[in-house]
């Protein structure tokens, strides 16, 4: 089921077209390399464009999550239905997911696949009993269906829950509000104004929660931008959706300067994400944030104790156990030699004030942990945000 993009003429379209060659042709060699060069499809992941089309996808985000496509599990039955404690909330959920499913696709069609949509999930948490049940996670598994299929989208969601989502499928939303607060020490490393203004509106950062639970497939209407956004996230470590977060509220800098500063106009502004976004841009620089303040590093300076719970720290035994794949190495490689093209010797991001040595300290700690940071320091910083607004419009 690819989409495509409109045609390109002239030129610029045959720049485009070739380049785009160039990319299939290297996505390719990788995959028939021996063994696969998993680093170099990581690159092609995260580069301009992402993986390109669906059926590239189906091939690279297996060896992404380290999933091995020959021993896939037989297709879920209809009896997980019976006396599942899920199964009620997950059918509201999906009844209520028409829109995540490409328009002008007939009745059938569509509802075969939400029954398809339905029996993924009850069967990883049936597999995954220590795995909770949120809303949202509907959002994330149809994106997967939709691009490769059920058998396959079973595998690669159960793998997706056990580390990237693990945070969000605890039983209390406890590390997923840790999580969240990763957003604003990123914002303040960049540009502090915003982050003061955000602070003196009050507004938290619960406006964020859909995006990174559901990896925006929730708020983004154009299935395009939302596949492009999980080439990235797969490619990288589990907080990489929170950086992306932070690149969009720190984009929209003057809307959100412009805006009356209490939490009401500030977070009605946030939460109405824009669907004409520059993706690339923001993708890129993400990356860049994610290698300048990269949260394995201050990881190092944190009590690990509590780190165990999370994604993030279980990140490394995930690549450890995945044949050459090292998303932060891509990442740290690409930064430097985008500093070297552009004969950069300072920062091309932050912007440091003076007297912040001590804050900063902390900030980095949580930017580092989230959830284990914040278990630490949660009682002096009183970061954590409110839930009480509505969630999901």
């Amino acid at each position: 089921m690819a989409r495509r993009s409109p045609p390109r003429n002239g030129v610029g379209g045959h720049d485009f077209d070739s380049k785009k060659k160039r990319k299939v042709a290297e996505i390719y060699q990788a995959l028939n390399s021996d063994p696969i060069d998993v680093a170099t499809l990581r690159r092609m992941a995260i580069s301009e464009g992402g993986l390109l089309t669906d059926e590239i996808r189906c091939k690279v985000w297996p060896k992404l999550l380290s999933v091995n496509t020959d021993d896939l599990p037989p297709l879920p039955g209809k009896e997980l239905r019976e006396d599942n404690k899920d199964y009620q909330q997950v059918l509201l959920d999906v009844r209520r997911s028409l829109r995540r499913f490409p328009p002008g696709m007939p009745d059938d069609q569509r509802e075969g696949l939400q029954e398809e949509l339905i029996d993924i999930i009850l069967h990883v948490l049936k597999r995954n009993p220590q795995l909770h049940y949120y809303q949202g996670y509907h959002d994330i598994v149809v994106t997967f269906l939709l691009v490769v299929g059920d058998r396959l989208a079973t595998a690669l969601v159960e793998k997706l829950s056990t580390h990237h989502l693990r945070d969000f499928m605890d039983p209390t939303m406890d590390n997923t509000k840790h999580i969240l607060n990763y957003l604003m020490p990123i914002i303040d490393q960049v540009n502090p104004k915003v982050h003061d203004f955000m602070q003196s509106a009050e507004v938290g950062t619960i406006f964020a929660l859909s995006w990174l639970i559901t990896w925006f497939g929730h708020v983004l209407s154009d299935f395009r931008h939302v596949v492009r956004l999980y080439d990235f996230f797969l490619a990288c470590h589990p907080l990489m959706p929170i950086y992306f977060a932070a690149v969009i509220v720190l984009y929209r800098e003057q809307e959100v300067l412009d805006c009356e500063c209490d939490m009401a106009s500030v977070h009605h502004l946030l939460s109405q994400i824009p669907q004409d976004l520059p993706y690339e841009t923001l993708i890129s620089r993400a990356g860049d944030l994610f290698v300048q303040f990269p949260p394995s590093e201050l990881a190092r300076e944190a009590a690990q104790q509590q780190a165990e719970r999370t994604a993030a720290s279980t990140f490394k035994d995930f690549e450890l156990a995945s044949v050459q794949q090292r998303p932060d190495t891509v990442l740290r490689r690409r930064f430097r030699e985008r500093l070297r093209a552009e004969e950069r010797t300072e920062s091309i991001l932050a912007k440091p004030r003076t007297n912040r040595l001590v804050k900063l300290a902390v900030m980095g700690l949580t930017v580092a942990l989230g959830a284990a940071a914040l278990a630490v320091v949660k009682s002096a910083l009183e970061w954590a945000p409110k839930f009480e607004l509505q969630i999901f419009p």
